[in-house]
């Protein structure tokens, strides 16, 4: 992985920095094939229980970096069928599709278009009180990619979507919150520590039970058969009552303890 997406470890949380300050992490071909190598290694790793994916520097993701001429990379996959849709539509399927981990954004400064974009495939999201974010595509002529069709509808509703890419809208931290597109505002000079802490704190539950929670939940959006998605849940916490970490969490909560996970 190249220094421009910065990898840290810190007990079962994997951070997935874009490190582009200097460009305020406005998306080359590198970095944004990178970040989709990054979700999909972390996929793969038995002890990364919670991945994060956040900015340097006072930005989150600019967007497309306009002021290159880079076209490609040596990350970027020659094979058609994923280059029909490129790095834009893989930010959605990695997270989502490929990784059925938590995924959650720390939106810690601007976030516009395929930045944007990639914000709000994340699962859920901290926002930094004076982050901005916005569509911009009708500024530039354009219409949305990146997922944002599907995120920001499912996030704040058909119209107030709509409104926000139509009207162009500039939002920040108070007003995301308000509209669903982040759940938790945290002032800027705690943001650091609070996205850090909170990635700990869903390392207390079982890996296993975050993993067939997202699985239901993404499932959940790409079906209209209840009695096949109530099919899939019961399937789901079959497995997960199965588990060496259920046994662990009912022997805890009779015993008036805090359980002890090993994702097993």
């Amino acid at each position: 992985m190249t220094s421009i997406v910065k990898i840290e470890d810190v007990g079962h949380v994997r951070t997935i920095t874009l490190n582009r300050p200097d460009k305020k992490n406005a998306l080359s071909d590198e970095l944004a094939w990178g970040v989709v190598a990054a979700v999909e290694a972390a996929a793969q790793v038995d002890d990364v229980w919670v991945i994060a994916i956040t900015g340097s520097g006072d930005s989150f993701c600019a967007g497309l970096d306009l002021s290159g001429a880079e076209r490609s990379s040596p990350l970027s996959p020659q094979s058609a069928q994923l280059d029909d849709i490129h790095w834009v539509g893989q930010f959605l399927l990695a997270i989502r599709k490929r990784c059925d981990k938590p995924v959650v954004g720390g939106i810690n400064g601007v976030a516009v278009g395929a930045g944007l974009g990639l914000a709000m495939a994340t699962d859920v999201r901290l926002v930094s009180r004076n982050a901005r974010l916005m569509a911009g595509y009708t500024r530039i002529g354009g219409s949305p990619d990146a997922g944002l069709t599907i995120t920001l509808p499912q996030a704040m509703g058909y119209e107030r979507a709509m409104r926000f890419m139509m009207e162009n809208r500039t939002v920040m931290g108070d007003e995301a919150v308000a509209l669903g597109m982040a759940g938790e505002v945290v002032a800027d000079v705690d943001f650091t520590a609070r996205l850090a802490a909170y990635c700990q704190q869903l390392c207390e539950w079982s890996p296993i039970t975050l993993r067939l929670l997202k699985r239901g939940m993404v499932k959940s959006m790409e079906t209209t058969d209840l009695e096949t998605q109530l099919r899939y849940e019961v399937a789901n916490i079959r497995i997960a009552f199965s588990s060496q970490d259920a046994k662990e969490a009912r022997k805890a909560f009779f015993e008036k303890r805090k359980p002890v996970f090993s994702g097993r």
